[in-house]
């Protein structure tokens, strides 16, 4: 089919040496030795599969395991079944402000 990737079925196996291999590794710039191997041999050159996953600011992600660790708290709470009314309202009160705070991180880290 035109346009489609080849599905790749076949197999080849080949046996190195320990030293061999260790060559094999220190000539390959891939992470892949299948991919490169196929460069090499058929000048097949495979397109990027994945965008790199762009870096985190570690602020950001210690407020996200902060509200992990609320949710948490919540959920534990929830499966208690130790639930009053007042529980209840503190509970949706709670489950806003992480509602808000998630708003706020989306909007403040969008990518453009």
């Amino acid at each position: 089919m035109a346009g489609q990737p080849l599905k790749r079925i076949r197999s080849i196996k080949i046996r190195v040496s320990d030293a061999e291999l260790e060559r094999l590794r220190e000539i390959c710039p891939k992470a892949q030795l299948a991919e490169w191997m196929r460069e090499q041999c058929l000048g097949v050159v495979q397109p990027q599969r994945r965008t790199p996953a762009p870096t985190v600011d570690p602020a950001l992600l210690r407020q996200l395991a902060g509200m992990g660790n609320n949710l948490n708290q919540i959920a534990r709470r929830v499966n208690s079944g130790e639930w009053g009314p007042l529980d209840r309202l503190r509970i949706i009160a709670e489950l806003s402000a992480i509602g808000r705070e998630l708003e706020e991180l989306h909007h403040d880290h969008q990518i453009p």
